[in-house]
């Protein structure tokens, strides 16, 4: 098994929605098998890419856009994550 660095990190919001930045196919790996929600075709998917990534099958990049696609649809992209909370913010503040 090899640790394959991705060109570009993916920064997620993670556990308690602690910013996270995901470097490598074995940190993707390791934060797909701690994955506490409902596993789904994408967390499986993203699960059997970086598995082949680690092995040689696969590269890196493949796995970290497998990986990026999860964290996508989980909502927990830090990009989305964020935009998701603001939107939230701002209902709850103008509907006060």
């Amino acid at each position: 098994m090899t640790n394959h660095k991705f060109n570009e990190p993916v920064s997620v919001f993670v556990g308690l929605g602690f910013p996270h930045e995901v470097a490598t196919v074995l940190d993707a790996y390791h934060l797909l098998l701690e994955w506490n929600g409902i596993p789904d075709l994408d967390h499986d998917g993203a699960l059997e890419v970086c598995r082949k990534a680690l092995n040689g099958d696969r590269t890196a990049e493949d796995a970290r856009g497998a990986f990026e696609r999860f964290a996508r649809t989980k909502g927990i992209l830090s990009e989305e994550a964020l935009e998701r909370a603001a939107s939230s913010y701002a209902q709850e503040w103008l509907s006060a």
